[in-house]
């Protein structure tokens, strides 16, 4: 058995982490030659602090979870006092005060009739999930053949087999299980003129045996934090309508804050058949995701009997503990100005950022809501610039050819200018390497 090569970075190496490398399995890693990770011991606030009692400001809130910064004495208390009463209890044939209050207030905050919550683990179950709803949703009313998804170059829905076959298959993660997916339908935004006629002219042909069209409202995340226009949605949900297709919005990445309003596709102001949610849903607390569906969605799955039904139920479907943390986080998106914050740090972060336009080698700088980028021709090294930000005391993790921060929406403004000072330095010493 082997561990991961030794990390300068860490003086004095945990036991439990010595024992531990060698059987934890790590995420997006080649485990021989990457580094053993980083202890962390606790976090607060916007801060990790480590085993050796050095702190980093956060600037990726946990793979963007956590939009009210870690151990939010408001949530900690609703988790503590769930976890006392019931911390689980199965939904099928159960109901339960967190769940049910939880599914009435996301009714509420979503637009239009996005009312109907179905509840599970992780973001990319709650893709599959939509997927599957999208399918069922035909075969219900009869409709035969219309069991294809469609989704954007650029796209990134999950890690599961579903969500893996409607992420664009030339973005490096999933290439390897192409013969093994189910083969999707693939096409660009549509961003301008000449490309929106060719979704309009792709989508028309295809219709018939299109499911739904799925996308990423504002930003693809994943594939490097590219931005497009509330336009795009607009045009969307317009084409979705003209060629009867359903249209799914995926806003775990982009929901509750994160682009400067509570929901992405509010700033289009359109309404999808299906939404997605999950990462910061529980404020960065614990695993929980949800789909939702507008009655017109709902209602092809009632009947008189069981057929019709959507036969879909995770083992740990609607945690009352997980339902408890995100019932908190939404009383803090009421109580505390989380959405000012969010549209306070775009002014920040483009504030703080804009010098690295002058960098040789960036090739743009841009900005949308809590979300900041500093994109170059291509990373170099990129274990030196993971090393160079935790030596100046910040986590930022940089992949694909993007230097990004999505902090804590909590975020403090000398803690973002550390933040992006330090961005605009590493990236003018990558630079010279």
């Amino acid at each position: 058995m082997s561990i991961p090569p030794q990390n300068p970075l860490i003086k004095d190496v945990p036991e439990w982490l010595a024992q531990g490398a060698e059987h934890v399995w790590l995420p997006y890693t080649q485990m021989q030659t990457t580094p053993m990770s980083i202890p962390a011991v606790s976090t607060n606030g916007v801060r990790i602090t480590l085993a050796d009692g050095r702190e980093l400001i956060d600037g990726v809130s946990s793979w963007w979870t956590a939009a009210h910064g870690y151990n939010h004495p408001h949530i900690r208390e609703a988790v503590i006092k769930q976890l006392e009463a019931m911390p689980h209890i199965m939904l099928g044939g159960f109901s339960h005060e967190p769940g049910f209050r939880l599914a009435t207030r996301l009714a509420d905050k979503l637009p239009g009739d996005l009312a109907h919550v179905f509840f599970s683990e992780s973001g990319s179950v709650s893709v599959e999930i939509a997927m599957k709803m999208a399918m069922q949703y035909w075969i219900n009313q009869g409709v035969r053949g219309k069991t294809r998804m469609m989704s954007f170059r650029g796209s990134y829905h999950g890690d599961t087999m579903g969500a893996m076959a409607v992420c664009d298959p030339e973005e490096g993660m999933h290439s390897l299980f192409a013969g093994a997916l189910p083969v999707q339908l693939l096409t660009d935004l549509p961003i301008d003129e000449e490309s929106t006629a060719a979704f309009d002219a792709f989508l028309g042909e295809h219709a018939h045996e299109t499911a739904a069209v799925l996308t990423e409202p504002l930003v693809q995340g994943a594939a490097g934090m590219k931005f497009h226009a509330p336009e795009t949605l607009k045009t969307m949900r317009r084409l979705c309508d003209k060629h009867d297709v359903l249209f799914i919005v995926d806003e775990i990445f982009t929901g509750f804050g994160r682009t400067g309003t509570l929901w992405a596709s509010e700033q289009a102001d359109i309404v999808p058949d299906i939404v997605t949610l999950s990462k910061a849903l529980t404020g960065g607390t614990m695993a929980l995701a949800a789909t939702i569906a507008t009655r017109k969605v709902f209602d092809a799955f009632l009947g008189d009997s069981g057929d019709n039904a959507l036969m879909h139920g995770p083992t740990y479907t609607g945690n009352p503990l997980a339902c408890a943390a995100a019932n908190a986080s939404l009383d803090l998106f009421e109580t505390e100005p989380r959405i000012e914050q969010a549209q306070a740090l775009a002014t920040q972060l483009e504030a703080g950022l804009s010098s690295a336009r002058d960098i040789d080698g960036v090739i743009d700088v841009r900005v949308r809501g809590a979300i900041g980028v500093i994109e170059v021709t291509h990373l170099k090294d990129v274990e030196f610039l993971k090393r160079r930000f935790i030596e100046e005391g910040v986590w930022v993790r940089p992949f694909g050819n993007i230097i990004y921060t999505t902090p804590p929406l909590v975020i403090g403004e000398e803690d973002v200018a550390k933040l992006t000072h330090t961005m605009v330095q590493v990236a003018k010493e990558w630079a010279l390497l």
